[in-house]
């Protein structure tokens, strides 16, 4: 796990790939095998992601996860299995440590990057914290959520802006701006192709402009990609309608490295 994050630290384009949310171990396990593989063969640092918890959901009876306990020992499982780092969403201080024990990345939610405390303890594990970027954010401002997290190693992920409503827009000038402010910037493609609430009080999405927000955003000089990936993404229980079918992850890595071959 460490000689991933090194070979992150130290500049390498890397992947950060998995469900949604936790369904169960046996579908986790299936898409860490199946990406990790995938990694490997193409040389790519890869972090495998899935959610315990989903606290920003549309509806009430929407599936939430797990929870805490049952969620980090698939994570943990994961982890040990594979030997692959592993990242998952923090919601409130409390989950903080106990979460920390087990994955190698926190990452803060985008509806939670101004939350001062959750950042702060985040920071304090010595663990990596990925920051996602607000819908309502502008990028030169997360230079002070970045700030929050001192004495930690911070990645920035991009996810949209707001764009009226029940969409979704990327500034694709926000990936250099935040670049300039000194942390590895990852794009959240799948999570920026959603279309909030759209779907019967669920998000509907556009899974089919993945590969070419993808190739544009690899283009204009992206540290690393983040794709939610499922091999039913229909059955889902949490964003059916924006993940990428895990069948399409071989296409999506092989045009990732025809065109920053293209850009050397």
């Amino acid at each position: 796990m460490s000689t991933t994050l090194d070979r992150i630290d130290k500049g390498e384009f890397f992947l950060i790939a998995g469900p949604c949310v936790i369904e169960s171990e046996s579908l986790c396990l299936e898409i860490a095998d199946k990406v990790s593989a995938l990694a490997n063969r193409y040389e790519i640092p890869y972090i495998f992601k899935s959610s315990f918890k989903k606290a920003n959901r549309t509806a009430a009876d929407s599936y939430t996860g797990p929870g805490l306990q049952a969620g980090l020992t698939v994570l943990k499982k994961i982890r040990t299995e594979f030997n692959i780092p592993v990242l998952t969403d923090i919601h409130e201080t409390t989950e903080v440590e106990r979460t920390a024990e087990i994955v190698d990345i926190l990452q803060i939610p985008a509806f939670l990057c101004r939350q001062t405390d959750l950042i702060v303890k985040a920071a304090q594990t010595g663990r990596w914290v990925n920051i996602k970027k607000g819908q309502f954010m502008h990028p030169d401002d997360m230079a002070l959520a970045a700030a929050k997290a001192e004495g930690a190693k911070v990645m920035l992920t991009e996810r949209g802006s707001t764009f009226g409503y029940r969409n979704l827009v990327v500034d694709f000038r926000s990936f250099v701006m935040m670049k300039k402010l000194g942390y590895p910037v990852v794009y959240d493609v799948t999570h920026s192709l959603q279309l909030p609430g759209a779907a019967g009080g669920k998000s509907g999405g556009q899974p089919e402009l993945v590969l070419p927000m993808t190739r544009a955003a690899v283009a204009i000089g992206i540290d690393g990609l983040f794709v939610e990936t499922h091999p039913n993404p229909g059955a889902a229980l949490s964003d059916a309608g924006s993940m990428l079918p895990l069948d399409k992850m071989e296409i999506l890595l092989e045009q990732v490295l025809k065109v920053r071959k293209s850009l050397k």
